[in-house]
């Protein structure tokens, strides 16, 4: 299936860092050329498009951009196009701050941080990108919900990845038979632990002890399969979300 996507050019927004550049990587092995965003970490952007590119020798870049600015996400997608050579075939809506401060003692702050990097993000990105998709008559819009969508303790964040859900499914269907639009939905992803800390100091024995796996996902697993709902196997498959959690959602007495 690698071979399919030969030659084909993908955006990840948000990949400097955690889950991103590990899509990134995957989407590269597959013979994709990839345009790695970034809104300030730009050393460890161009390190990664550096590691890509000695991976595989084709042509990947960074492209700077906030992902809730309309003008910035025109920019970086501009700049992607020029510099691999044709449109977006690809896009991955990795974009996605967190939060969780409840609502009543939320600042207004805090609310445009986690909406607008959620959900707004994913819309003008793949606003951006459908013009070029439509055009040569196929696109693969991946976006990355969490399994805090399913739940109703997640504040913001669970609000905004549920709205990941709803976008997703309403894009399904405006943009086929051409593009197909999914989204994946990762548990608690191992490797980000640490990231957690501050909000629980037990975090990390709860979650693993609540899902049924018995451990938590891996980026590596859920960068594959973002990889794949991008593969003609996958083709069929639009509008759905489809957790990577081990069957954390799943709901118990």
């Amino acid at each position: 299936m690698s071979a399919t996507l030969e030659g084909r050019r993908a955006l990840v927004t948000g990949a400097s860092r955690n889950l991103g550049p590990e899509i990134a990587h995957r989407l590269a092995r597959a013979g994709m050329s990839v345009a790695v965003n970034y809104r300030t970490s730009r050393s460890e952007a161009e390190d990664l498009v550096t590691r890509l590119t000695a991976d595989g020798g084709r042509r990947h870049v960074a492209v700077p951009a906030d992902m809730t600015k309309s003008d910035e996400v025109e920019a970086a997608v501009s700049r992607a196009v020029a510099e691999l050579g044709g449109p977006i075939d690809v896009l991955v809506n990795n974009t996605g701050p967190y939060g969780m401060t409840a609502f009543t003692d939320m600042n207004e702050e805090e609310w445009d941080q986690v909406w607008d990097g959620n959900a707004k993000a994913t819309y003008l990105a793949t606003r951006s990108v459908v013009p070029g998709m439509r055009a040569s008559g196929w696109g693969r819009i991946v976006n990355i919900s969490a399994v805090s969508a399913f739940v109703r303790n997640r504040s913001i964040y669970g609000l905004a990845k549920a709205a990941i859900g709803v976008l997703t499914e309403e894009l399904a269907l405006e943009l086929a038979p051409e593009i197909t639009v999914n989204a994946v939905a990762p548990g608690q992803i191992l490797e980000s632990l640490d990231d957690l800390g501050e909000f629980a100091a037990k975090w990390a024995e709860q979650v693993t002890a609540r899902t049924p796996a018995g451990r938590l996902a891996t980026r590596a697993e859920v960068a594959e399969i973002v990889y794949l709902l991008c593969t003609p196997a996958f083709d069929m498959v639009t509008g759905s979300i489809i957790p990577v959690d081990g069957g954390l959602r799943l709901p118990r007495f």
